[in-house]
């Protein structure tokens, strides 16, 4: 099997030749740009310029060389943007150490940590010193109860970072004729020079979205407090959603296997709201989102991006048109991986659970982390319905010798 068929016979329910491995198709299977630099030393791997590509997340673009030293069956789409120098200016880490980060976001550093600016030189994202990420500075309507007319949404959305950050990182807006034809050759020369399953990052949040505006704390009360706010407010954020699906599929869906959604649901303890919340709020856009998508693309595969213990969802996400989920965090409440591959097999790809992040990545001895993939990837690869990934990025702190046996242990149980 090539890597494509590999992933796409998984995604399908058909056991392939070896477990489908992904390594950065997305932005919460990638790596930190300092792991990365330690992953590269440690495998004695010829130095590289270092591309942050997730400027927020701190991530790395991982090279071809690393992606075929782990027979990783997956790319993300974007991900060769450092062939482009017009894309990138210079920065440094903290440390002094050259790299690049994409050229259209204002990040400055300054004083005691970095801050990225938005359009209005309002800061809107800070790194304070010696701390690995950004973090959102400013939720433009959180001190706002009243507001009911989300007219003006394009304006709020410049004063939120992860809105206003643009992704894919590059100064391409595929709603235009010219940029939409730059992303579809962007995208056909991509799939044109890999048989690997390419992974386009479309996005789609709501929950997140409404987040980042009204603060989290805020939307879990309006949720039930003020539900016809809410319900209006994701009214026009899914108008603004369909409008940038269609263009984006026009752009791309001849050349993606995979379409990428993210909304985080979940807590260490069970999902943020109940199942009757989701079905309210959520469940009906999402249906709208990914039939219009089954129904241009039958054969793309929709994984949306959702941490967290959210089992109580898992089987409503799947009748909403999911075809797979990512983390698969399973050290959180009812996250059991033998529970989730019998319950969901067959409805629902388990895009991750192969190694755990929270302590045995970090912590674990090096001889510790093969049988801990091996045992999980026992539960998990029977029959399909499986990409192994770790559960989220491999973060700053990881030592480099446990990401490679991670790694081999895959390819050991293959």
């Amino acid at each position: 099997m090539t890597s494509r068929e590999r992933v796409m016979a998984s995604l399908n329910f058909k056991q392939p030749d070896r477990v489908p491995i992904d390594f950065n198709a997305h932005r919460s299977s990638g790596i930190n740009v300092i792991a990365y630099q330690n992953l590269r030393k440690y495998l004695d791997l010829p130095p590289s310029p270092l591309y942050i590509y997730d400027i927020i997340q701190q991530l790395a673009i991982v090279e071809q060389d690393v992606l075929d030293k782990f027979d990783v069956d997956t790319f993300q789409l974007g991900c060769d943007f450092d062939k482009k120098p017009e894309y990138w200016k210079d920065w440094e880490l903290e440390d002094g150490t050259p790299c690049k980060v994409p050229v259209c976001v204002d990040v400055r550093r300054q004083g005691n940590g970095s801050f990225i600016y938005n359009s209005k030189g309002t800061i809107v994202g800070k790194q304070p010193q010696g701390c690995y990420y950004f973090e959102q500075a400013l939720y433009p309507l959180a001190n706002d109860d009243e507001k009911d007319d989300f007219s003006d949404y394009d304006d709020i959305q410049n004063d939120v970072m992860w809105l206003m950050v643009p992704s894919p990182p590059m100064p391409i807006d595929f709603k235009t004729p010219a940029g939409a034809r730059e992303l579809r050759e962007i995208a056909a020369a991509t799939r044109g020079k890999t048989d690997r399953a390419i992974y386009g990052i479309f996005g789609g949040n709501l929950v997140e979205t409404a987040q980042y505006i009204f603060r989290m704390d805020n939307l879990l009360c309006d949720l039930l407090a003020n539900p016809e706010r809410i319900h209006k407010f994701l009214d026009v954020l899914l108008d603004r959603h369909m409008v940038n699906l269609k263009a984006y599929l026009d752009s791309v869906g001849d050349y993606i296997d995979v379409i990428g959604f993210g909304d985080d649901m979940g807590t260490q303890g069970g999902p943020q709201f109940s199942p009757e919340v989701y079905m309210d709020f959520f469940y009906p856009r999402e249906k709208k989102m990914w039939s219009y998508i089954h129904e241009r693309f039958p054969a793309m595969k929709i994984c949306l991006h959702c941490c967290g213990g959210v089992r109580p969802l898992m089987p409503l996400l799947a009748d909403a048109g999911l075809d797979a989920i990512n983390p698969v965090q399973f050290t959180c409440k009812d996250m059991a991986l033998e529970d989730l591959k019998k319950e969901l097999y067959g409805k629902l790809t388990l895009w991750g659970g192969g190694c755990d992040t929270r302590r045995m990545l970090p912590q674990g001895k090096p001889s510790e982390i093969g049988p801990h993939v091996k045992k999980n990837l026992e539960i998990l690869n029977n029959g399909g319905g499986f990409i192994f990934q770790q559960v989220h990025n491999i973060l700053a702190d990881i030592p480099p010798v446990n990401v490679v046996e991670m790694f081999k242990a895959v390819r050991d149980f293959c």
